[in-house]
C-alpha cells in the first residue's frame, strides 16, 4: 500500500475538511487503514484474537483522539485530547510489538516506525495547544512545520511509499 494512493482514496468529505491539514491525522487515519488488515490477521490465530481487538482499538483511538481536540475552542482542550492520542499511539507501538511474532518482523516494523514518527508529531502538537488561547471565530487549527525523522535506514516518505501488507486476503476477499 501507498500512502501518497491511500490519500486518493480518502472521500473527499474527509479531505475537505481543515483537519485533513494536520500530517499527523492523515498518518493516523492511514494507520487506521493498515491496521485493520493486521487485525485480521492476528485473529487468525487463537494466541492474538484478544490482542487484534486491543492493537485496532488502540490504533483507531489515534485518529480518533485527533478528530474530536481538532474541534475544542481552547488549547488547553485540544492539548487534552492531543494527549489521549499521544498515550493511543505508544499503547499501539507497544501491541505491536508485541504481536510482532504472528505478524512478523516485515510487517510490525514499518508500523513501529510509523506510530514513533505520529508520536514524535504529538509530543510537538500538545506543547503548541497547551501555550496557544481560544480559537476566536473559527474551529482550525494553523499547520505546523516538523522535521524530518530519521527511522533508521528510512526516512519517513521512504517509509509511506512502499508499506507491507499482510498476504493473505482481507475477510470476503477470499
Amino acid at each position: 500500500m501507498n500512502f501518497k494512493e491511500w490519500g486518493k482514496s480518502v472521500p473527499e468529505e474527509i479531505r475537505a475538511d481543515a483537519l485533513w491539514s494536520v500530517e499527523c491525522y492523515r498518518l493516523a487515519l492511514f494507520l487506521g487503514d493498515i491496521c485493520w488488515q493486521d487485525a485480521t490477521r492476528l485473529v487468525k490465530d487463537r494466541r492474538t484474537i484478544s490482542n487484534a481487538d486491543q492493537i485496532y482499538r488502540a490504533v483507531g483511538s489515534v485518529a480518533a483522539n485527533l478528530e474530536e481536540g481538532y474541534s475544542k475552542g481552547t488549547g488547553k482542550d485540544r492539548a487534552r485530547f492531543y494527549e489521549y492520542s499521544l498515550a493511543s499511539a505508544r499503547e499501539s507501538r507497544g501491541w505491536y510489538y508485541r504481536c510482532r511474532f504472528v505478524l512478523g518482523e516485515k510487517i510490525s516494523m514499518p508500523r513501529i516506525r510509523l506510530l514513533t514518527s505520529i508520536i514524535t508529531l504529538l509530543l510537538t502538537m500538545v506543547p503548541e495547544q497547551r501555550r496557544s488561547g481560544p480559537i476566536s471565530g473559527r474551529v482550525s487549527e494553523e499547520p505546523a512545520e516538523y522535521q524530518e525523522l530519521s527511522l533508521g535506514s528510512k526516512s519517513l516518505l521512504q517509509l509511506l511509499e512502499d508499506v507491507p501488507m499482510p498476504e493473505e486476503p482481507a475477510i470476503g476477499e477470499e
